[in-house]
């Protein structure tokens, strides 16, 4: 009976609804979502913080075989606008094999500490190492290869007045001084585009994460985590979850190179999208709209949703080859096929040197591409807790 079942099923039916959910859902995802926040972002209005509420800060910098940077990264930091002696920096060493150290226990600056870990465990394991031997009130979460604006700490201080705010994203910007970068223009876009709702977000009520190398939390609310969890996307989530608010503050800036190779991108944002997938599957209560809503709205739309979109992009391009036989469809089709093929040459050909723009798909392929082979690393077991510098 079952061949006999089959034989019966309406392939171009079923392919139009797979196409039309596919697209559907990506129409969501990248324009519906961002769109509904801008519609209902005006109806919330929240007044900025002006600077002036200073409270003691640690700045917290993993550092594994960054001899490269860190001496210019302590220089950069200690000359911020910030009180001297309401700011310390520690830098904590992932057992670090080059230099690093050296660099560092060189710094006469008694706000400087080093903090040497035992074995090599991780960015994460680094951060909870920094934040147990911080002093500070708050504590801000940098990269060695990070460039703050020099007011960026006093922006991110001033949210802290306010009793409910319990972590503050800063804004990411990338810059690529030599401009030859593949996925340049792909890395800012990218960021303009998450900023964006971040800021909207923000605005509503509370952000469900951060930007990794600018951001901070009261060290009184701080959660160890996981040397495997994904730390500026779980510890604002578990801030959230103790009923804090986590705020976007755009004038704390920080500034950072893009990768040189889309090989060096796919690499990272493999690690990424694992780490952000399995931190939002170890909080999952947090997906209960019933009992979070606004919370459980952005994780579902923002992450959740995004994460399928390599799914998508393959029903998309199945369903409208299917469909090609007509006319509507057929265009779909071969527009996927022109971009992709756009994507691989860029590969091969440089051809972001002659026109920015080309570099945009490639970026796109390499950001979904690295999602999909993440869902297929951590269905095998496989963990991301030590990572390798891919800027240097």
């Amino acid at each position: 009976m079952m061949p006999c079942c089959i034989a019966y099923i309406d392939v171009p039916v079923v392919a139009q609804a797979v196409y039309w959910l596919a697209l559907g859902a990506l129409v969501y995802v990248y324009v519906g979502y961002p769109v509904l926040l801008a519609a209902v972002a005006p109806f919330h209005k929240r007044r900025r913080q002006c600077p002036g509420y200073c409270p003691s800060m640690s700045v917290v910098i993993p550092a594994y075989n960054e001899a490269g940077h860190i001496g210019q990264k302590l220089a950069q930091t200690l000359a911020l606008d910030y009180p001297a002696d309401k700011l310390e920096v520690l830098v904590v060493s992932d057992h670090s094999s080059d230099g690093t150290n050296a660099i560092v226990e060189s710094c006469r600056d008694p706000r400087v500490r080093l903090i040497r870990t035992r074995e090599r465990k991780g960015k994460t394991h680094a951060q909870n190492e920094g934040v147990r031997r911080a002093r500070g009130e708050v504590v801000v979460f940098s990269d060695a290869t990070t460039v703050y604006d020099r007011e960026a700490l006093f922006y991110l201080a001033c949210n802290y007045v306010d009793p409910q705010v319990g972590a503050v994203s800063g804004l990411y910007r990338y810059v690529d001084p030599n401009r030859r970068s593949p996925t340049e223009l792909g890395s800012i876009t990218f960021w303009n585009y998450e900023n964006m709702i971040k800021r909207l977000q923000s605005r509503i009520r509370t952000l469900t994460g951060c930007s990794g190398c600018i951001y901070s939390v009261r060290r009184s609310i701080y959660t160890p985590l996981s040397e495997t969890a994904c730390s500026d996307l779980v510890e604002p989530l578990q801030v959230v979850k103790r009923g804090y608010r986590v705020v976007f503050e755009d004038r704390a800036v920080a500034y950072e190179e893009p990768t040189r190779s889309a090989q060096d991108e796919f690499r990272m944002r493999v690690r990424v999208a694992a780490h952000g997938i399995a931190g939002v599957l170890a909080l999952a209560e947090l997906l209960k709209v019933w009992k979070y809503g606004w919370i459980s709205f952005q994780l579902i739309s923002h992450k959740l949703l995004r994460w399928t979109v390599p799914f998508l992009l393959i029903a998309l391009m199945v369903s409208s080859a299917l469909l090609s036989a007509r006319r509507g469809y057929a265009y779909v089709f071969y527009a996927q096929v022109l971009f992709y093929m756009f994507g691989l040459a860029s590969m091969l050909i440089p051809l972001h040197r002659h026109w920015k723009p080309l570099g945009l798909p490639l970026y796109f392929c390499t950001l979904n591409l690295a999602t999909l082979v993440s869902f297929i690393k951590l269905f095998r077991g496989q963990r991301y807790a030590i990572w390798e510098t891919v800027r240097r």
